[in-house]
């Protein structure tokens, strides 16, 4: 993170372990970005379809009241269908970070050059992560532990036991959500 970065805590400090000279520390990409760019430290064919685990070469130490989330770098998520899995790095963790990678696209992902190929070479070839390619990010997070307290029963909601798509929000379970939600007039 940027010295000079306005949402730097400076109270607050992560150390961090390069295991090799391909390693690279993580950056942050802007003034105000909420994570930090993680970099591949190794060349790494992930396939089409399929999932690898890429190295980074590096150990993290998390700040205790903390864990390091790995997420996906918007633009491989959206423009290449490359996401990331996995990413837990919990505060008492010190080997080596790795980090998950699946491609749901249908061609093999090989890092930027793919944008210099027509259509019809970017079937036939195969590329790879490669060594330095920002492949993710890592964002740190407070965490807060409750006490456990088994029950018989929970308290009751307006919402109950209702899960996936109770709430509506999609086509006519929308519209129908909407009508019954509408400002009425007064009488």
């Amino acid at each position: 993170m940027s010295e000079s970065s306005p949402i730097l805590d400076r109270k607050l400090e992560m150390e961090i372990q390069l295991l090799s000279e391909k390693a690279t520390l993580p950056t942050q990409g802007s003034a105000y970005a909420a994570g930090m760019d993680l970099y591949s430290a190794e060349d790494k064919t992930i396939p089409a379809q399929g999932r690898a685990l890429v190295d980074l070469r590096l150990s993290i130490a998390v700040p205790a009241e903390h864990y390091g989330r790995i997420a996906p770098r918007s633009g491989l998520a959206s423009k290449h269908g490359i996401q990331t899995g996995a990413g837990v790095i919990d505060s008492d963790y010190r080997g080596p970070v790795m980090v998950l990678l699946f491609n749901h696209s249908d061609v093999e992902f090989e890092g930027m050059a793919w944008q210099f190929l027509t259509v019809a070479q970017l079937k036939r070839v195969v590329l790879l992560v490669k060594h330095g390619d920002r492949i993710a990010q890592l964002i740190l997070e407070r965490i807060s532990l409750p006490a456990l307290r088994q029950v018989d029963t929970l308290p009751t909601t307006v919402r109950g036991a209702g899960g996936f798509g109770s709430t509506g929000g999609f086509g006519t379970a929308a519209k129908k959500h909407k009508l019954d939600h509408e400002a009425k007039p007064i009488s």
